[in-house]
């Protein structure tokens, strides 16, 4: 059941505007890819750039060592594409080598039962074929107009910086500290002296150097991507995950493919949404969608009938993608950042390592922070989504790109694990079915419906929307902080057509994330 509760003290964050807007959860990063858009490149520049820095100043939420989705509107072509560099995982991957402890419930994050010595959660058995490198290549080359070493100049340069220790970043190791200490990459680079590192009470500046990440991103800009698959990058990473008992080969490595694929699109008041398919959180937005039907039309803010309906549908639609969704066909086959453009090109990128710090591994030989992509995959054989070798797993990312009469209209998306998909419902309802801008739908509050547990409203909503969620579901009431993150962590850019007047803005509850006009 819910409590009684009052409105919580409200954060304002304003939106920014322009002909070209960046909006990423580090706002270093959003001037970055603004820099971009400032400099003549395109939304697709400037995302593959933004992707790039992101790894370097906000490396525990992405990187090289992990994948993704991108979605992508072409003013030009009024198409839209979506380039899949989901990761995969080793082709001799051995499942015997994740045995589950018996009677034991299940404490993780996607409420699978635990696995012995958690090797799906960290380690070198945690860790899925990357697909980062390979999907920033795929887009610039089909989509980009800028160079491959002009995109990671800005990435080099952070790097060569080394990471800034401020409160956010402090904050984010000393969540990790207690499985980073057992790598000695990760350990030496993060924990210094055995420490998490914090600045002193005088501001005094203090950075991290990120190992060998430097020299890798160099290596990379000079001999091109391909290099991170089948020439000395990938010898190098083939090395270390050898060394450290991952399965993953050079072959594995050699093998990797980005894809351009068509995307999943459908209607919903009066806009045509597209986000990626497949193992994806597109195909559970769409029944969402479909289910919540007209209940959340109207203007202003909506009302507890209208959260009620998205709450039920949310719930459904996840019940059924976890019993359902997986890749069967194993031989086959988390930041997130807008851009918005001049001419109207609409980009939604997601990146992730999954978890905080991926695997908590950094290979010695390139500074790579590695994914623990293995903890996708339900360790219980025999289901859809269950653990096997050279298979996708089923992630949470939603990237959404809405065109309106043909025309971009808005790109938005999340990190937050299977928090993502409620966040991006949520938005949608809100600019779609309620008519809001951008910034006043961002600013309303939010449900979070993740699959398990009860639906988390937010203590700035009226009080009968608890009520008549509880009604149907139970109720958790529950404030948004910058830390923990209780609705995902959003952010989106959208454009007016008639004018060419751009607006991008971040989750309003983390004041390291922003936007920034180019």
């Amino acid at each position: 059941m819910y409590e009684n509760f009052s409105r919580d003290t409200r954060i304002i964050k304003a939106a920014v505007s322009g002909r070209g807007v960046v909006a990423a959860q580090n706002q270093l990063a959003a001037d970055i890819g603004a820099g971009v858009l400032a400099r003549g490149g395109n939304a697709i520049d400037a995302a593959v750039t933004t992707a790039f820095a992101l790894g370097t100043v906000e490396p525990w939420m992405s990187g090289m060592g992990g994948g993704g989705y991108m979605t992508i509107y072409r003013a030009k072509t009024k198409s839209v594409h979506v380039v899949d560099f989901g990761m995969i995982a080793a082709k001799g991957l051995n499942t015997a080598d994740y045995p589950l402890v018996p009677g034991k419930a299940a404490p993780d994050l996607f409420g699978w039962p635990p696995v012995v010595e958690d090797r799906n959660l960290y380690g070198y058995h945690a860790i899925l074929v990357p697909g980062q490198v390979a999907g920033m290549a795929k887009a610039l080359e089909n989509f980009g107009s800028w160079g491959w070493s002009d995109v990671l100049s800005p990435a080099i340069d952070c790097a060569a910086r080394g990471l800034t220790v401020d409160w956010y970043s402090s904050l984010m190791i000393c969540s990790g500290a207690s499985v980073l200490s057992r790598y000695p990459t990760s350990a030496e680079t993060y924990l210094p002296q055995g420490f998490v590192p914090i600045t002193d009470w005088m501001g005094t500046e203090l950075r991290l150097k990120l190992g060998n990440l430097e020299q890798t991103l160099r290596r990379l800009s000079a001999r091109g991507a391909a290099d991170f698959y089948t020439g000395g990058i990938a010898a190098d990473l083939a090395a270390d995950l050898r060394e450290g008992g991952s399965a993953i080969t050079a072959a594995d490595l050699a093998a990797y493919e980005a894809r351009i694929v068509d995307p999943l699109a459908f209607e919903h008041g009066g806009a045509r949404l597209h986000t990626a398919p497949g193992l994806t959180a597109g195909p559970t937005l769409q029944k969402t969608l479909a289910a919540t039907g007209s209940a959340m039309r109207g203007t202003g803010a909506p009302d507890g009938k209208g959260f009620a309906a998205l709450a039920v549908a949310l719930h459904d639609a996840y019940r059924e993608r976890l019993e359902t969704m997986g890749d069967t066909s194993a031989p086959a086959c988390t930041t997130h950042l807008n851009v918005v453009d001049a001419e109207g090109n609409l980009v939604s990128l997601t990146q992730t390592l999954l978890s905080l710090f991926g695997s908590k591994v950094m290979l010695p030989k390139t500074g790579l922070l590695m994914n623990n992509g293995i903890n996708w995959f339900d360790p219980v054989p025999g289901k859809p989504n269950s653990l096997a070798a050279g298979k996708r797993p089923l992630t949470n990312m939603c990237q959404v790109v809405a065109t309106r009469d043909g025309e971009g209209w808005f790109a938005i998306g999340a990190s937050g694990g299977r928090r993502i998909l409620p966040a991006v419902a949520n938005l949608t309802c809100f600019l779609v079915d309620r008519g809001m801008d951008l910034e006043t739908a961002f600013h309303q509050p939010r449900i979070d419906v993740s699959g398990t547990g009860p639906v988390r409203v937010n203590k700035a909503l009226p009080e009968e929307v608890a009520q008549a969620i509880a009604a149907r579901l139970p109720v958790e009431v529950v404030t948004n902080t910058p830390y923990p993150l209780n609705f995902a962590n959003p952010s989106g850019v959208m454009r007016e057509a008639k004018t060419g007047k751009a607006w991008g803005i971040s989750e309003i509850a983390t004041p390291w994330s922003g936007a920034a006009a180019g």
